[in-house]
């Protein structure tokens, strides 16, 4: 198998040159790039309602958030029209919204051509200099569909099978003799079973070597799966398996590597909230490289991990990238500096021109004369755990829609231990807590990650505590973190943490 390995490498090898060839010369790859997305613009409908006639109109052109084009993506998931792009949609890919449950994000040929051009980048690398694979064997993440699939109005599709369907057809043939996917699981619509069968097809893969997935609790469940249903399990496959690989998988004390002897990747998230539990795959996997994936979303390909590169460099012949400073100065790739904070702008080949991203990015040090972006967290109005992205606005909204009664009072707050989930924390109200975090727990789950995460077992119900005192104590603790008085708000969506004394000390407080 690894002369195969070794050919497809060396198929990914044209797009590999090409891609180091714009890194050595980044601000001529980003213009080219941004001349041929500003010729889809002006080609669609969005660019001439805007009425931009030249790349020099460029800063013309308004940065915008979904909740702006959303009007527009309402408007073509209703007609035959690709309004925001030139060319046809082939589906839209439904994410977590800040206004709203979910956003519609429209992909075409180009958009889905990024995201396979950043796969062949990132496996020609692998390929290159990685832990030298044998058997081809992967695993990309796939997310049980918990509702029938949908379509618009028009019959464009919704939503995908699995990350697989992201690339292109003829990299999805490739793939497919090497893919680790069950018959059907992407239609099951009860999590249970998805679990249960995702554990069957792993364990059945004893040759098993890649493990591409989004938030690395998603493994995490389905090792604790494993555990708790060993007996389960082990009743279903002592057909399946060889004798010699029933014995170890039946072993409680058998370790995880031993289960997957030939396990050399695990790609997945791996820094702010998602750092400890990539940890925790490190600890359960000793040997095995977990690579963080960069920054990879719903709307556009953005960085790829290259192992030459030490770090993430950005997609520059696919994407073009504008960075927001804290005076609200734009500042182009060639322009950034090391250790500033900036606010991530990209404009994409699917339709979406100055979008803000809500990513907060800081440049580390440069490849081939390009800087390598690190991901420092989302912006100051989102929370993300185990990839539900909520966003303050939609807290708001669920917030609002309930029968809270008389609260004055109101913070829904991330809690990481014992295992992820959300705290609403409310000075008074007209039901008990756990009737609300009931309430909650539904009224989030409106939002598609936020429900897929629940369901798969990455975050805990949500929980809620009343206390008339809850205002003051969480006062009098960000003022022992630190913050000035005068300097502190008391968010509806609180964006980092609670750290888990400063929750130990809050719910003793409210005992006294």
């Amino acid at each position: 198998m690894r002369p195969i390995i070794q050919l497809f490498g060396k198929l990914l090898r044209v797009e590999a040159r090409k891609f180091h060839q714009a890194l050595q010369h980044p601000r001529t790859a980003q213009a080219k790039v941004q001349a041929e997305i500003f010729q889809r613009l002006i080609a669609s409908e969005y660019g001439r309602s805007l009425g931009v006639r030249s790349l020099a109109d460029w800063h013309s052109i308004p940065i915008v958030n979904y909740s702006d084009l959303e009007p527009w993506i309402e408007c073509q998931k209703q007609s035959q029209q690709a309004l925001l792009a030139s060319e046809p949609i082939l589906f839209y890919e439904r994410t977590s919204g800040s206004h709203g449950p979910a956003k519609w994000i429209p992909y075409t040929r180009s958009l889905r051509r990024s995201f396979s051009q950043m796969f062949c980048i990132w496996a020609h690398d692998l390929i290159t200099h990685g832990p030298g694979f044998s058997t081809g064997r992967v695993y990309f993440c796939i997310s049980p569909q918990l509702t029938p699939p949908t379509q618009t109005d028009t019959g464009v599709q919704v939503g995908l099978a699995d990350d697989s369907e992201y690339l292109d057809g003829w990299l999805q043939g490739v793939l497919r003799p090497f893919l680790v996917a069950p018959a059907g699981l992407s239609r099951l619509r009860d999590s249970e079973a998805f679990k249960e069968q995702l554990c069957l097809a792993l364990l059945q893969a004893e040759r098993l070597e890649i493990i591409s997935i989004w938030s690395p609790s998603f493994l995490t469940v389905h090792l604790d799966y494993i555990q708790q249903h060993r007996q389960k399990l082990c009743e279903q496959l002592r057909d399946r398996v060889s004798a010699k690989r029933f014995a170890l998988i039946s072993d409680p004390a058998t370790t995880w590597t031993e289960i997957w002897p030939h396990l050399k990747l695990i790609s997945c998230w791996d820094s702010v909230n998602a750092a400890d539990q990539a940890q925790v795959l490190r600890s359960h996997f000793p040997g095995v490289m977990v690579q963080g994936k960069g920054l990879l979303a719903t709307e556009a390909p953005m960085t790829v991990p290259l192992i030459a590169a030490q770090g993430c460099v950005p997609l520059l012949n696919e994407v073009f990238f504008e960075f927001e400073d804290s005076t609200g100065t734009i500042h182009l790739l060639h322009e950034l500096e090391p250790a500033r904070e900036y606010s991530l702008i990209l404009s994409q080949k699917g339709g979406l021109y100055r979008y803000r991203m809500g990513d907060r990015v800081c440049m580390t040090h440069t490849y081939l004369n390009t800087p390598c972006l690190e991901f420092l967290g989302r912006d100051q109005m989102t929370s993300d755990l185990v990839g539900e992205k909520l966003h303050a606005a939609f807290v708001a909204q669920v917030l609002d829609r309930l029968n809270l009664g008389p609260t004055t009072f109101r913070s829904l707050v991330p809690v990481t231990q014992p295992q992820p989930h959300y705290l609403l924390l409310l000075d008074q109200a007209n039901l008990e807590g756990e009737a609300i975090a009931q309430q909650v727990d539904a009224a989030l789950s409106e939002s598609p990650h936020y429900q897929h995460a629940r369901l798969l077992g990455q975050l805990a119900p949500a929980q809620a505590w009343v206390s008339l005192d809850v205002p003051e104590l969480v006062l009098q603790q960000k003022l022992q973190a630190g913050q000035k008085w005068g300097d502190i708000k008391h968010e509806v969506l609180a964006t980092k943490p609670i750290e888990t004394l400063q929750l130990v000390k809050l719910r003793f407080s409210m005992m006294d």
